[in-house]
């Protein structure tokens, strides 16, 4: 009887206990997944802000490849462009570029990997029909496609640096020999192509230094003006035979609907092209690599909190068992 009792008594503390670990481990467990919910809407949200990531390409410093030549006054650096023409006959030192910047929504540079077979297209005059990038000039996207230098300026920045903030934002084409007493001039920038919708004339940024330096501590959406304000061209004077404008673009997208929109469309264009039993095999090992991928990335969300239930589970039934021994 005493014997009974005992072992009764045993059990029940043995039930209790191992009830009170699986309490824990459903606290553990609700803890862990919520930790892992905020962890993805956290990076859900990172994603959600542009459509297309800033480019980043730190400009050439003395020594590069392309780094070409800095002002005594440091008012200016010269990068090489391969875009940069001479004029023969030389006819003056009139020079100066015409430049393209494309934004993605936060005001950052892009090359423009999310607008692929979309062109921009510059008119210019009779002064540049000499020019082989210009007459008119066209920029395709992505810039990363067929063209050395994608991004071959530094046009905007802060007033630590002579120019620019250290990192190329314009794809530009510049020309030397210009008459001294000519007019430069350029044609409103249309856009054409699959993801014209897509993108919006912001405006246009036009300065002539006079020797002080092209001012690059400026935000290039706000500094833009519309093409009247900009004025359209640019005559040289003798104390002032440099000019330059660029056209800013920018990203005009919803990056919810674009992402969401996307990825809808790019898996409906594969099941209907992939109709085969080989076919469908192939997306299913596809897909198996990708989820494989996402865990390993993703491992510190989902798999220690289940991990851990597992592991208090086992240790519940263990001494379990041993209580009843």
């Amino acid at each position: 009887m005493v014997g009974s009792q005992l072992s009764g008594s045993i059990d029940g503390r043995a039930l209790a206990a191992f009830g009170a670990v699986l309490l824990g481990a459903v606290v553990v467990m609700g803890v862990v997944s919520g930790t892992a919910t905020v962890g993805a809407e956290t990076t859900a949200t990172m994603q959600e802000n542009v459509t297309e990531e800033e480019y980043v390409e730190p400009a050439p410093e003395e020594g590069d490849e392309y780094f070409e030549a800095v002002a005594n006054d440091d008012t200016w650096i010269s990068y090489v462009n391969p875009r940069d023409e001479y004029r023969d006959p030389y006819l003056g030192d009139g020079s100066g570029k015409i430049c393209v910047t494309l934004l993605n929504e936060a005001g950052d540079p892009i090359a423009g990997e999310t607008v692929p077979n979309t062109t921009v297209t510059i008119p210019t005059g009779e002064e540049l029909e000499w020019h082989p990038h210009a007459d008119p000039i066209t920029v395709e996207y992505p810039v990363t496609d067929g063209y050395e230098q994608p991004l071959d300026a530094d046009q905007f920045g802060t007033s630590d640096l002579p120019q620019g903030d250290g990192y190329m934002d314009s794809h530009c084409i510049e020309m030397h020999g210009q008459p001294e007493d000519a007019t430069i001039e350029y044609g409103e920038a249309q856009i054409d192509g699959e993801y014209a919708d897509d993108i919006e004339v912001v405006g246009y940024i036009q300065q002539q230094p006079a020797g002080d330096g092209w001012d690059t501590d400026i935000d290039p959406i706000e500094a833009a003006e519309s093409y009247e304000e900009a004025g359209g061209e640019w005559a040289y004077q003798s104390e002032d035979t440099h000019g330059q404008v660029v056209v800013v673009l920018q990203l005009d997208r919803d990056p919810a609907e674009f992402d969401q929109g996307n990825g809808g469309d790019d898996s409906d264009g594969e099941n209907d092209e992939n109709g085969s039993t080989d076919d469908a095999d192939q997306n299913e090992t596809d897909d198996a690599d990708v989820e494989t991928d996402g865990s390993d990335d993703d491992g510190s969300d989902g798999l220690p909190g289940f991990g851990a239930v597992v592991a208090i589970v086992a240790l519940a039934v263990a001494g379990l068992l041993a209580t009843r021994r």
